[in-house]
């Protein structure tokens, strides 16, 4: 996606009044968690801050049934990541928000799942307080919600917790691989397509069955949603073969195999062909 250049224009302010002494108000940023996808999935305090923004600035997981919730009328701009194509570099996103916030602006980051869960939300908030920016911070469901797919992170019986990771660094990945087997927990990695050969790999070689169960969430919580299930040996396999894309998690653990007894995404979803949220199933 293409990102228009942001002009250095003021617009008209919508949420921060003048004060008293009619000097201009000190402008702020909220950092919004938008949540894996679905608009509905948005909680009322991040729709309310959406809906009084003075402008919005988006990552690349912010759905279209979201964006199409942006006022008319409010400058909204992409500034979102991908694998080697980053539209800005993240030390100038911080300097935006700063230079925006210190127009007199309500600047929206509007994120993908929660800020706060491999979202760099943490980065740009000390960047924000460092130069004085009041920082409001309003949590979102985490991509890593697999529930949409019919897979509970934990079940009784079959896996006591669960372990987020993330699959992208600056470095080589830090992670202690044998301490991931051993706890026997459902492991779900956020941005891992890239590195699944190398997953599977350091999985297996940890000591995990080859006949794990697996699964490939693709665009999740979403009306495109596609679950592609296997075993850990043909994990790799599987992203190639079936031509999985961005944004996808990768569920390893053996509550997959629970997967086709809950799902209910799918079947509910059916009657909604052309439809952009669940609200008509109930009319």
């Amino acid at each position: 996606m293409a990102v228009t250049r942001l002009a250095r224009t003021t617009p008209r302010r919508k949420s921060l009044p003048l004060r008293a002494d009619n000097t201009a108000a000190v402008g702020m940023v909220t950092l919004v968690g938008a949540g894996p996808g679905d608009a509905e999935l948005l909680t009322i305090k991040a729709l309310r801050a959406i809906e009084s923004a003075d402008i919005i600035l988006f990552d690349r997981l912010v759905s279209e049934d979201i964006r199409a919730l942006f006022p008319k009328g409010t400058p909204a701009f992409y500034v979102g990541k991908a694998k080697d194509n980053h539209s800005i570099a993240q030390a100038d996103l911080n300097d935006l928000l700063v230079a925006k916030a210190s127009e007199g602006l309500h600047v929206v980051r509007l994120k993908g799942g929660d800020s706060f869960v491999f979202g760099r939300g943490g980065e740009e908030m000390l960047a924000l307080k460092k130069a004085g920016v009041r920082v409001v911070v309003i949590p979102g469901i985490t991509a890593g919600a697999t529930c949409y797919a019919g897979i509970p992170l934990t079940h009784r019986g079959i896996s006591q917790g669960c372990t987020f990771v993330t699959a992208q660094g600056e470095t080589e990945l830090n992670i202690d691989w044998q301490a991931l087997v051993r706890c026997d927990h459902t492991l779900v990695f956020y941005m891992g397509l890239s590195r699944a050969s190398m997953i599977e790999n350091k999985l297996l070689q940890a000591g995990m069955s080859a006949n794990m169960p697996v699964a490939l969430i693709e665009n999740g919580c979403c009306k495109q949603q596609r679950v592609i299930k296997g075993s850990l040996k043909e994990l790799a396999e599987l992203v190639v073969a079936e031509k999985v894309q961005s944004p996808a998690l990768i569920v390893v653990g053996k509550v997959v195999e629970l997967a086709n007894d809950l799902q209910w995404f799918a079947e509910a979803a059916a009657p909604l062909a052309g439809q952009s949220d669940l609200t008509k199933m109930s009319a």
